[in-house]
């Protein structure tokens, strides 16, 4: 089997509100990524369409997109896991291109939230747990992340001030990132600040800062059988590892809560396939819907002990210039997370790293790169290698 490759990558201006409709929002990161690998609409064989439904009122919008975009007659794929929908459609690509179904495949990650107001949003949010035992009592995002907060802190004595201190190097990147929601820095004063919006209850002890926005937004990733991958591209970047696991919907039923078990088996899978250490990641790209959930990654992935991640933050070791930079693009928390697109957007940032095109956010010469992109509250997990 040979290997598959990403030969262009695409990313809307993740914003609060898009004034047009799903398919002027998709055509965006569509017509970047192909800009990128120089391809015409000829070129594609399959499309993969990405998205948590019941943002938007259009059923089945795979066929809307293929219509748009020109992609007719090839075939389309929907696929679906909340948060994590667009890693799990580079999974579904690289399985159609490495079984030589398809030579060039696109992965179209979208999400129009703003068509919904923010209290149905969170309704919507909260059907991402069991609609019969748990959702029914007002289970929120928050909420549910806030519980892992609380255990980590129990367990380990990590503090307010460290998930802070995570927030703020999210604003330091973000405010680089021309595709950012919010481009704005972060300081640690603005988190001691009672009247600071930043320090704003949520679900304690997740203040306002903690927590990531929703946005709209969309992303392409543009997967390739190696020979073709080759012909089109004088720098693709290949799937090296790929990663998923599955947990219970219900909390109840979970005996973790410091980490997310999907993490780490989706990462030791992955770990495995690219036949590599979590010491040779030299770039990440982690969820972080909220500061907790990075806190999380950093020890779930590997890149610190369990407990000891937020040493990690304290000493700037996910800075650009440390030991292991994670989110230097401003990550969830400053982009903004358009559900479906987000592992997308996430993928590009690894793909423009390792080609070092990632402007002023550039790790010095990394050759290996990680996404960890989760769905919902640690329901799905899904870790991808990528390499020079």
């Amino acid at each position: 089997m040979g290997k598959v490759g990403i030969i262009g990558v695409g990313q809307s201006t993740f914003v609060r509100q898009y004034p047009g409709s799903i398919r002027e929002l998709v055509f965006e990161g569509f017509k970047e990524a192909m800009q990128d690998a120089q391809l015409t609409t000829k070129d594609i064989d399959a499309s993969v369409v990405c998205s948590a439904p019941e943002y938007d009122k259009q059923r089945s919008p795979a066929g809307v997109f293929a219509e748009y975009l020109g992609l007719n007659p090839q075939p389309t794929f929907y696929v679906e896991t909340l948060c994590s929908s667009s890693s799990t459609g580079l999974k579904l690509a690289y399985s159609l291109v490495a079984s030589g179904l398809h030579d060039v495949v696109a992965v179209l990650g979208f999400q129009k939230m703003s068509e919904i107001s923010s209290a149905e949003s969170q309704e919507r949010m909260g059907r991402g747990a069991d609609i019969q035992w748990e959702s029914p009592f007002g289970t929120m995002m928050p909420a549910y992340y806030a519980m892992y907060a609380n255990a980590h802190m129990e367990t380990y004595g990590t503090t307010p001030e460290d998930l802070a201190m995570i927030r703020v190097k999210a604003g330091t990147y973000g405010q680089l990132n021309d595709k950012a929601a919010f481009r704005k820095g972060i300081t640690m004063e603005m988190f001691a600040d009672p009247e600071n919006r930043m320090a704003g209850p949520v679900a304690s002890p997740l203040r306002t800062g903690d927590c990531c926005a929703n946005a709209d937004g969309s992303s392409c990733v543009i997967v390739a059988s190696e020979e073709k991958a080759k012909a089109f591209s004088k720098k693709p970047i290949w799937i090296l590892g790929l990663g998923a696991a599955s947990t219970t919907v219900n909390l109840a039923g979970r005996d973790l809560f410091t980490g997310l078990t999907v993490a780490q088996q989706a990462a030791q899978q992955a770990y495995q396939m690219a036949g590599i250490t979590p010491k040779e990641i030299d770039v990440a790209e982690v969820h972080d819907c909220f500061t907790i959930a990075e806190m999380m990654a950093y020890e779930n992935l590997g890149f610190a002990e369990p407990g000891q991640g937020k040493e990690l933050i304290r000493a700037k070791e996910t800075y650009k210039e440390g030991r292991i930079p994670v989110n230097v693009d401003g990550g969830l928390l400053s982009k903004g997370h358009p559900i479906g697109a987000t592992g997308g957007s996430q993928i590009r940032t690894i793909v423009l790293q390792l080609r070092g095109e990632a402007g002023d956010i550039q790790v010095k010469d990394p050759e290996i790169g990680l996404v960890h992109n989760i769905g919902g509250v640690g329901l799905y997990g899904n870790v991808t290698v990528l390499g020079r």
